[in-house]
């Protein structure tokens, strides 16, 4: 089973996430590739059987500018059987916390992925707690491959 996590991170928060997550997938048995969404294409996704993406949110509800691209790339890609979840950190000074979550896990659904997880939000930098709740983001989606 092949497992991609992509991210965007600008002050290191939805990184340090994307390595719990990584560190997840690994306790469930399998290897994910990890890269910055700046160094992957939206065609990328149909050669993993899973799919999880991060990202924070900018200003007042939008996908940071990084991600812009790779989300325009998904269109018209069939993800049907793909296991999916979607992470980031967000800012609840803001009123759309944590929206490029939802924007993400929406695109996935759209392009028949099944999310097998509710988007994780993250306040700014994560926690020991948070960093559990990637460790358990990953590890659900390596398990629904099996």
């Amino acid at each position: 089973m092949k497992l991609i996590i992509l991210f965007a991170s600008m002050t290191g928060n939805t990184e340090e996430m994307a390595d719990e997550v990584a560190e997840g997938v690994r306790e469930a048995g399998i290897e994910p590739v990890v890269k910055n969404v700046m160094d992957a294409s939206g065609h990328e996704l149909g050669e993993y059987d899973g799919i999880i993406l991060g990202a924070y949110t900018w200003g007042d509800g939008e996908l940071p500018d990084e991600f812009l691209d790779f989300y325009e790339e998904m269109d018209g890609l069939e993800l049907s059987g793909k296991k999916a979840a979607v992470f980031g950190s967000a800012d609840s000074s803001y009123a759309q916390f944590g929206k490029a979550v939802d924007i993400l896990k929406e695109k996935l659904e759209e392009l028949g992925a099944d999310v097998v997880a509710e988007g994780l939000k993250v306040e700014l930098n994560p926690s020991d707690s948070d960093k559990a709740a990637c460790r358990a983001l990953g590890k659900k989606v390596a398990e629904a491959l099996a």
